[in-house]
């Protein structure tokens, strides 16, 4: 927990929204000063002349909307969090894209936005509070009939394509999230994820066993086994053996 309450501030066109998450934010003891703006320009006003740590920001707004005041923010030289807060799901990829440290879904639920705040301090701790394994591994929420969870990706053992969608496979469960596979496969290449299929990605550590048997290609991950297409097998096979060699 920070040791200085966070500064903040809350942005949204909508009166009553900006009233309720102000209240929401003045009941956590983690946030201090808390600013308010009605639209995209007054939050960047405010933001150039004051140093926050944290902006709650609504994506569908006159003016200047939250992801162009996210890309605006983001050539600061001192950027504050970006936490969004909208009914809208279809702007996650880009708000991530755009380095946002959550995206809360409207109706705020209180605990929700408890979890969003403590997400903040997390990222803003500093580096010898927070293990490297913490620190590298990105959380990916996760929404399932209002509520959230969040999945860590070192948990994901293979990511399947269904449509503008990716299904992520842990050991337990799967999940929809609206993010598109070759995004995925962009973002996570550094962390040992690979295409072996037009519609499959998969982490190397999660592979338990590969198979070609008939020139048919095949890898077992847990207790599933994945086709491998022809052109992704020798790439595949390649990863594999140096990234065994590299755990021995």
């Amino acid at each position: 927990m920070a040791d200085t309450p966070l500064r903040a501030l809350v942005a949204d066109d909508e009166e009553p929204a900006l009233a309720e998450l102000v209240y929401l934010l003045s009941q956590d003891d983690r946030i201090g000063e808390i600013r308010t703006a009605s639209n995209g320009p007054e939050a960047l006003k405010i933001l150039q002349a004051a140093d926050l740590d944290v902006v709650f920001c609504d994506i569908k707004m006159p003016g200047l909307d939250g992801i162009d005041l996210a890309r605006v923010l983001s050539k600061f030289a001192s950027r504050p969090q970006i936490v969004f807060v909208t009914a809208y799901d279809e702007h996650a990829v880009a708000a991530f894209d755009l380095d946002a440290t959550d995206y809360v879904m409207k109706p705020v639920r209180a605990e929700r936005l408890a979890e969003a705040v403590r997400r903040v301090v997390t990222v803003g701790a500093p580096a010898a509070l927070q293990s490297a394994e913490e620190s590298d591994d990105e959380v990916i929420p996760v929404e399932l009939a209002g509520v959230t969870r969040f999945v860590q990706r070192s948990t994901v053992r293979y990511v399947e394509a269904q449509g503008d969608y990716a299904r992520l496979h842990t050991g337990q469960n799967s999940h929809l999230v609206r993010i598109p596979l070759s995004t995925l496969e962009e973002r996570w290449r550094d962390a040992g994820f690979t295409r072996i299929h037009r519609s499959t990605l998969v982490a190397l550590a999660h592979v338990d066993e590969m198979r070609v048997d008939g020139g048919r290609c095949a890898v077992r991950v847990g207790g599933d086994w994945l086709p491998v297409s022809r052109r992704h097998t020798r790439e595949l096979r390649d990863l594999l053996v140096r990234s065994t060699s590299l755990r021995g």
